[in-house]
């Protein structure tokens, strides 16, 4: 039976209380809703001595709308999101990623900023201690190599966030507060294409604040569909976000994103080649041959690459055609 370690509770009533006590520990984690890290926490993934716990932290919980969009604290739940009609009106694809994460109860609890923190997931890492060991660990942890791709310098483990994309292809952005002050960056900079290093943030550092710029006027439309073995509760085996809008039934544009394929969610460039045209099925192959170069599966999960790989450039094409129909009537 694997049992929680022992570790020291911390419990600011700030922002900047938080801040100072991360400061003031050679080691500590910050942790909100928890689902994820107490889990890894447990199977020893994740060892730490303290856990700052933010839910007294009120500018995390900043949930507001004005001109510039919808202003999204990091501790907001995800049922918070699901379930606020603004949202489900206005950024649907969020809406529908949040509801799509995990079971109820989880999303309770769960938070904006802890999924899109989420840590990297393996077949050969998110494992009880006795079954790392007989393998002899991995490179993530306690190990030196990828057993997915042995040959490689870098691990393989896959980001499996479900708002990532959803956020994504909303342009939002992201604010970040740390010992040096705060800095406001594209969602874009918050991720490295490492299985280890999967975070660019710094020592200390947090995300306090989702931005998400006003919705554009016009015929658009964003919808967010994973794959996954047990749809009550899995990470996505692959995900996809997408938000087009079009005029006289050509597309005036068009943003994607994927998710549970490569070590970062992927936003699928060269989207910008589908303005000014119908969404054919010629077109619709030729986003999947632009999803497909740039998404790369490997064997992270018991589902084989090859088959993730045709599920997400199908989906992409699907998603967006139905989307585009939706549209039109």
């Amino acid at each position: 039976m694997e049992v929680l370690p022992q570790f020291k509770l911390h419990r600011p009533a700030s922002l900047a209380e938080a801040l100072e006590t991360r400061g003031s520990l050679k080691e500590a984690r910050y942790i909100s809703g928890g689902t994820d890290l107490l889990a890894n926490i447990r199977r020893g993934l994740t060892p730490t001595e303290n856990l700052i716990e933010l839910s007294n932290v009120a500018e995390l919980q900043r949930f507001e709308r004005d001109g510039d969009g919808l202003h999204i604290g990091a501790a907001v739940t995800l049922a918070v999101l699901a379930a606020d009609a603004g949202i489900q009106q206005d950024y649907a694809v969020l809406a529908e990623a949040a509801a799509a994460v995990a079971g109820a109860t989880h999303r309770e609890v769960a938070t904006i900023g802890g999924n899109l923190c989420l840590d990297t997931r393996c077949y050969f890492y998110n494992q009880s201690q006795w079954w790392r060991d007989s393998n002899d660990g991995c490179m993530k942890y306690e190990g030196e190599i990828c057993h997915v791709v042995p040959t490689s310098k870098r691990c393989y483990a896959a980001y499996s966030g479900d708002t990532a994309p959803a956020l994504l292809v909303l342009n939002a952005q992201i604010e970040i507060a740390g010992p040096d002050g705060s800095r406001r960056v594209p969602l874009d900079d918050l991720f490295n294409d490492d299985g280890i290093d999967y975070l660019t943030l710094k020592p200390g550092e947090m995300v306090t604040t989702i931005h998400i710029p006003a919705p554009a006027q016009g015929n658009m439309a964003s919808s967010y569909t994973k794959l996954r073995i047990r749809e009550s509760i899995d990470f996505p085996l692959a995900g996809v976000a997408v938000r087009v809008a079009s005029e006289n039934g050509k597309i005036t544009s068009l943003d994607a994103a994927v998710t549970g394929t490569n070590s970062t969610p992927i936003r699928v460039t060269g989207c910008d080649e589908f303005i000014g045209l119908e969404f054919d099925e010629e077109q619709g192959q030729k986003l999947a041959k632009l999803v497909q170069k740039q998404t790369s599966p490997v064997q992270t999960t018991t589902t084989k690459p090859q088959y993730r790989r045709r599920a997400v450039t199908a989906m992409s094409k699907t998603l967006t055609q139905n989307l585009l129909q939706a549209l039109s009537t």
